[in-house]
């Protein structure tokens, strides 16, 4: 974490990729809102939901429903694709900026869109599955596929960014890269969901005691406060990410010792 926030601090602009991306994630969902709302979809839906049967949603409804998934996660995808290339201009011994980055996730756009696509379509259905999954050891399974995914899938965005290859490519490529540095058998990894956590608390500590004061001023300081706590945490995140894929590649990343690196996933 001090490794990743000493990164960070070098170029703070780098905060702004993940507000970027959840402000374009709003924009989506305000946008297919729109949609939902002037084709009766939303009447629809919400008639399917009281009555706990999907029977009165029409095609198009489900159509809208699995484009917005899409739509948001390739958002996602994009931002974060930008944040991980400038990090690893940053690591290489760059100076990157908001710009770079984002002429770096668009350099690949093609990649990065069928990347999102298939991202999305194995995220619903591991959904659907565990959904529909009624039995404790089905949703153990679902489980250990959805984190085999992940693992597989680690390195594929920076693998887009850096290397220029194809969505089945990158998978491929990420898969060997993290298998050769950790092995098959993960045990154990780095979280940042504790880091999360702890971020938003100290977030939302001073929005909580304004609001004592006054209401409007608290909600205002929340406003500010959260979004950049998460969007700092998600910022080193993605840094710490880019470093662990230069290590993978034999390299030694700026400002992080291998041992470190090494440690991030413990084998069998």
């Amino acid at each position: 974490m001090k490794m990743s926030w000493a990164v960070l601090m070098k170029d703070r602009e780098l905060i702004l990729f993940p507000i970027m991306s959840a402000i374009g994630v709003l924009v989506v969902i305000g946008l297919f809102f729109g949609i939902a709302a002037s084709t009766g979809s939303l009447d629809r839906l919400d008639t399917a939901t009281g009555s706990q049967s999907t029977e009165d949603a029409q095609a198009i409804d489900i159509v809208l429903a699995v484009a917005l998934y899409a739509s948001t996660t390739f958002v996602v995808i994009f931002f974060n694709a930008a944040l991980v290339a400038a990090a690893l201009e940053r690591l290489r011994g760059g100076d990157p900026n908001i710009s770079s980055g984002l002429r770096a996730a668009a350099a690949h756009l093609p990649a990065i869109i069928v990347w999102a696509l298939i991202s999305a379509t194995v995220g619903l259905i591991l959904q659907i599955l565990r959904d529909k999954m009624d039995n404790f050891i089905g949703q153990i399974v679902i489980g250990l596929i959805g984190g085999v995914w992940a693992y597989m899938t680690f390195f594929v965005i920076p693998v887009l960014v850096s290397e220029g290859a194809g969505p089945i490519e990158g998978i491929k490529r990420s898969a060997s890269l993290f298998q050769r540095t950790w092995g098959r058998q993960v045990t154990s990894s780095f979280g940042f969901m504790l880091v999360y956590i702890i971020a938003v608390v100290v977030a939302v500590l001073p929005a909580v005691l304004l609001f004592a004061v006054s209401p409007i001023a608290g909600i205002a300081v929340g406003a500010l406060t959260i979004p950049l706590a998460i969007g700092t945490v998600q910022a080193m995140e993605g840094i710490f990410k880019a470093a662990l894929y230069e290590f993978a590649l034999g390299e030694s990343p700026l400002e992080f010792d291998r041992d470190t690196l090494s440690g991030a996933y413990r084998g069998l």
